[in-house]
């Protein structure tokens, strides 16, 4: 008798506490930057901005990470994707930028066509120390600025799967 009701509270105790549990999102889950905000992302390395060519709404000469100043198009809006993990990153143009296949590429890697967001425009932003923050592709993969930044051309690549120094960049928010 004593047995079943030990073993009645214990389960009791475990269903309270998971549902506790339940009742709130894990640690990891909070965005790391409000939203939405607009922040520009420069590479962790050469501290060279991202810049979203013609603002958006390209397949080819996507991204660039040459430029050294603050312009319009290297400024991107972080939006909520709904589920207090992923973000979108519009563009200025207001398109969302797309890690092609969802990650793990080293060619046509990114677009900035797409005006809906969609699994493959979702991104996670990791932070890693102080500044410093890995952008994640939907599929688990890490952006990585070639060379560490400075390129108008094999800008970026999306197969990373550790973040390093060449997977980490600085945002400035509220800009």
């Amino acid at each position: 008798m004593k047995i079943r009701r030990v073993i009645g509270v214990v389960a009791g105790l475990v269903l309270a506490v998971g549902g506790a549990v339940g009742l709130s999102a894990p640690a990891w889950a909070a965005l790391p930057i409000a939203t939405p905000t607009t922040c520009a992302f420069q590479t962790f390395n050469t501290h060279n901005y991202l810049t979203a060519m013609g603002g958006g709404g390209r397949t080819t000469d996507v991204i660039r990470t040459t430029e050294t100043h603050l312009l319009s198009w290297e400024r991107f809006r972080i939006v909520d994707a709904g589920d207090g993990v992923h973000v979108g990153i519009k563009t200025a143009n207001g398109n969302f930028l797309t890690a092609v296949d969802g990650g793990g590429r080293t060619s046509n890697v990114l677009v900035s066509t797409a005006t809906v967001l969609q699994s493959w425009e979702k991104f996670t932003l990791v932070r890693v120390g102080g500044d410093g923050f890995a952008i994640q592709t939907f599929d688990g993969h890490y952006l990585t600025a070639v060379s560490g930044g400075g390129r108008s051309s094999d800008v970026i690549h999306s197969d990373a799967t550790q973040i390093q120094a060449w997977e980490l960049f600085i945002p400035t928010c509220g800009i």
